[in-house]
C-alpha cells in the first residue's frame, strides 16, 4: 500500500497532530486489524515504533499479531518488581512460544525506589504514587526514541475506554506520540474466538477469576457480569495506571504530578 506514504512524516516535535490521527482513522476505516499492522510497519507510516504489553489477560491476541508481521518489534514489558510470579512466568511463555525476539523489561530506578517507597507499601496509601514510580516515569524514559506505541486497550474493557479512536495523539506526551489501538474494536467474543482459533496460552489467573491483571497488591478477582477493570485498584477512585493520564492543555504535568517527587 505505497499510496498510504502520502501521509507526512513529521522530523520535528511534535512528531504528529491531532490531524494526522484523524487522516490514520479515516484511511485504515474498516481495514483487518493484521493488514493495518503490516501496512503502518512495511510502509514506515509512523517511524520508530513499539509495543507496550502488560502480558496480562489478552496480551497474547495483540502479541500474536505482531509475531505474524513483525517479530523483531520492540516488546516493552514495565517490571514493576510488583507483578504476580504467574504474570513474569506467562510472559516468558509467549515471548518464546510466539518467536517475539525483542522483549525489552522496563525497570524503575533504583534510587527513586529507595527514596519513595523504602517499604515497598507506597501501593497501600499512595497507588498513584507508586504508579508513577514504578510505571509512569520508566516508561516516559523509555519512550524517548520512539514516534508510536502499540496498546491492547479495547473499548469493552471500561466506560474510561469506550469511545478511543484506533489511532491518537498521546495526550501524556508533549513530543506528540502516536498511540495506536489496534484492538480498539474488538468485542470480548472476537478476542475469545482469536485465543482458540490460534490455540494461544491463557494467563493461568484468569479462570481463577481475573479477568484483568495488574501488579498483584492492587488486582483482586471480578465478578461474573462485573467491568472487567473493577478488580484494578479497587476501593480506590483511581481507574488507570498512570501511563495513559493527559497532561494539562498547555502540554504541562498536571497539578500534583511531579516526575521527582
Amino acid at each position: 500500500m505505497n499510496d498510504l506514504r502520502a501521509i507526512d512524516r513529521l522530523d520535528t516535535a511534535p512528531r504528529f497532530t491531532d490531524d494526522d490521527a484523524i487522516r490514520l482513522n479515516r484511511m485504515f476505516r474498516g481495514q483487518d486489524t493484521r493488514e493495518m499492522l503490516g501496512n503502518l510497519i512495511e510502509d514506515d507510516l509512523v517511524g520508530e515504533l513499539a509495543t507496550v504489553s502488560s502480558f496480562g489477560a489478552e496480551s497474547a491476541v495483540l502479541l500474536h499479531l505482531i509475531s505474524e508481521v513483525a517479530p523483531d518489534l520492540p516488546v516493552l514489558f514495565l517490571e514493576t518488581g510488583k507483578h504476580f510470579d504467574e504474570t513474569l512466568t506467562y510472559r516468558d511463555t509467549l515471548i518464546t512460544q510466539l518467536g517475539l525476539n525483542n522483549l525489552r523489561n522496563i525497570l524503575p530506578e533504583p534510587g527513586l525506589i529507595a527514596q519513595k517507597d523504602e517499604s515497598g507499601l507506597r501501593w497501600s496509601y499512595d497507588p498513584d504514587g507508586c504508579c508513577e514510580i514504578r510505571k509512569v516515569i520508566p516508561l516516559a524514559n523509555a519512550l524517548a526514541g520512539y514516534d508510536a506505541t502499540l496498546t491492547g486497550r479495547k473499548a469493552f474493557q471500561s466506560a474510561t475506554r469506550a469511545n478511543l479512536p484506533r489511532f491518537e495523539v498521546d495526550s501524556s506526551d508533549a513530543q506528540g506520540r502516536l498511540k495506536i489501538n489496534p484492538l480498539i474494536d474488538w468485542t470480548a467474543d472476537d478476542i475469545q474466538a482469536y485465543f482458540e482459533e490460534h490455540s494461544l496460552p491463557r494467563h493461568p489467573l484468569v479462570e481463577q477469576g481475573y479477568p484483568s491483571i495488574g501488579c498483584s497488591p492492587c488486582t483482586n478477582k471480578v465478578a461474573p457480569g462485573e467491568d472487567p477493570r473493577s478488580g484494578r485498584w479497587k476501593g480506590w477512585d483511581k481507574t488507570e495506571c498512570g501511563i495513559h493520564t493527559p497532561l494539562g492543555d498547555d502540554g504541562e504535568l498536571p497539578p500534583g504530578f511531579d516526575p521527582a517527587f
